[in-house]
């Protein structure tokens, strides 16, 4: 639904996209349609969007926004992560509210999951 004025779709560059979607896909059961080869879109991540082929990546310790996902059972979620080629950055710690660890995907992208306590 395309709601007025609303955050509708959030963008990312990528290293690699072809290892950016595996990873996805394989951790998270993100769908992606492919526009080319430098561009594919996800879906059924919570909040569409894409991935552009690129030499940067988006990192919180350079500015970049902080995309956050929740996991029902965070160790579980950080152990699909590393398996599937993703590189913890922030191990589990404890913040107001919950618990969350920061990784980052094969394309270079920093993104967190966070937990209830």
């Amino acid at each position: 639904m395309h709601v007025h004025e609303k955050i509708n779709y959030l963008e990312y560059p990528s290293q690699h996209i072809e290892a950016t979607k595996v990873f996805f896909s394989t951790v998270f059961q993100w769908q992606f349609e492919d526009f080319g080869p430098d561009y594919c879109a996800f879906y059924n991540a919570g909040l569409d969007g894409g991935f552009y082929r690129a030499n940067l990546c988006s990192r919180a310790e350079e500015g970049a926004a902080l995309v956050v996902l929740f996991s029902e059972n965070l160790e579980d979620t950080q152990e699909k992560i590393m398996a599937a080629g993703g590189r913890i950055v922030k191990p589990i710690f404890d913040f107001p509210g919950g618990r969350r660890f920061h990784f980052r995907e094969p394309g270079g992208n920093e993104l967190a999951v966070w937990s209830k306590p």
